[in-house]
């Protein structure tokens, strides 16, 4: 594979485009998408089991193994047992510190305040197939369970022998059910029930073309968080990077999928070469370097150098990164510069995978730049905020004059005499 720097100042609008207005091919795969999750809504378990034999090669006997995964949690090694665990704590930890309290303040006979619930029920997707992702069922069972989420269910593809790790990190985590189902199919049955997976009211968690695309179709049916996945990284870097450690974050992502985005930018020429050729030897040692090639070869992919360090700024920004890293001795005065990027990586030994699994910060992010309108996954995602009020007499007759005249100039009597009512017989 041969990768070579581009300018930014040569870019044309077609490039522009593939880069900025990406959509990983999820547009693509819509009407496909639109009929899975119709049959899922209308046939229930028995277009699950279809699916399963048609895309996974599975023939699935129980969709629910809620069962089989706290057994694995006891069968699996300890080592990847304490991993888990470790995650789950470093996550459980980031997470409550999130967590909103109640407020009430009173002043001039008005008592106003403010109060956070969580939503009751919770499916969370679990990617599955070519990999397997441990790592996000721990991001997205764990803030559920922070928020104090009743019921939070996992769905993931099925499999001859479903996988004991992902299994295992469900029971870890919290969940409290297990689904075998993956894909657009999954999604369809977290969002509208089944005979076996009950209806949840938010669906969270990453996924392929195929899963986003179908968080896309239920969306107005089923509250989601946002449109993640494929993943996607940037690299912002000067001379002072070592090449190698950009590229490595590059190749890191791209392994994740073949519709994956991975740029790199700097502002210096010779650093952009360096970095396309540690990307080629590093490839040659990587065992997904087929799902590796397509991704950085892709329209929506490339290593490029700009002027100056203002326009690679201006080149991240603009490109809303799930996942952004800053290799850059001035990674500080960057990151001021800076609003949109899902999660942000800073310095030579914070590596995107650090985050991936166990910094506590969470993985799931949103892609296609929606990080320009959108954070990444946390426990206000799973969170409903009230707001509370009470006025006592004079507080209502301080604002009479207002709600009334507001009232008067919107047409609503009704509002007006609402006010009025409670002051009958003084005037």
């Amino acid at each position: 594979m041969t990768i070579e720097a581009e300018a930014l100042a040569d870019l044309g609008p077609a490039r522009r485009r593939a880069l900025f207005e990406r959509d990983a091919g999820v547009d693509a795969v819509r009407g496909d998408v639109r009929d899975i999750v119709s049959r899922v809504r209308d046939e229930g378990d028995a277009a699950l089991r279809e699916f399963a034999r048609e895309f996974d090669g599975v023939d699935v006997g129980n969709i629910d193994v809620t069962d089989e995964a706290e057994r694995a949690y006891d069968e699996i090694d300890d080592d990847v047992r304490d991993a888990i665990e470790t995650a789950v704590a470093n996550v459980r930890e980031f997470h409550e510190a999130q967590l909103p309290a109640d407020w009430t303040e009173t002043f001039d006979g008005r008592e106003l305040g403010r109060r956070f619930r969580p939503v009751e029920r919770v499916g969370a997707y679990v990617p599955g197939g070519a990999a397997t992702y441990p790592s996000s069922v721990v991001m997205t069972v764990v803030p559920a369970t922070v928020a104090g989420v009743e019921q939070v269910a996992v769905a993931t593809p099925p499999a001859e022998v479903m996988h004991p790790v992902t299994l295992a990190a469900a029971h870890a985590a919290g969940a409290d059910r297990v689904y075998a189902a993956g894909g657009a199919q999954a999604i369809a049955a977290l969002a509208y029930g089944t005979e076996t997976v009950d209806r949840t009211q938010l669906v969270v968690g990453p996924g392929n073309k195929w899963v986003t695309a179908a968080k896309a179709e239920v969306r107005g049916d089923v509250e989601i968080d946002f449109l993640a996945g494929p993943s996607e990284v940037c690299v912002v870097a000067d001379e002072t990077s070592d090449p190698s450690f950009v590229a490595a974050d590059m190749l890191a992502q791209a392994e994740h999928d073949p519709e994956a985005s991975v740029v790199a930018v700097t502002d210096d020429e010779d650093t952009a070469n360096e970095i396309c050729a540690a990307l080629a030897d590093g490839l040659a040692d990587r065992e997904r370097a087929d799902v590796i090639e397509e991704a950085l070869t892709s329209e929506a992919s490339g290593v490029f150098h700009a002027r100056s360090m203002s326009e690679a700024v201006l080149f991240a920004e603009e490109y809303a990164a799930e996942h952004l890293s800053i290799q850059a001795a001035a990674d500080e005065s960057i990151l001021e510069r800076i609003d949109n990027a899902g999660s942000v990586f800073l310095g030579p030994y914070t590596p995107v995978a650090a985050g991936d699994y166990a910094t506590g910060t969470n993985h799931v992010l949103p892609t296609n730049a929606g990080a320009k309108v959108k954070g990444g996954l946390s426990v206000d995602t799973f969170l409903r905020a009230s707001t509370v009020q009470r006025l006592d007499r004079d507080a209502l007759a301080d604002l009479r004059d207002t709600v009334t005249t507001l009232a008067d100039a919107e047409g609503l009597e009704g509002h007006e005499y609402s006010v009025d009512a409670r002051f009958a017989g003084e005037e």
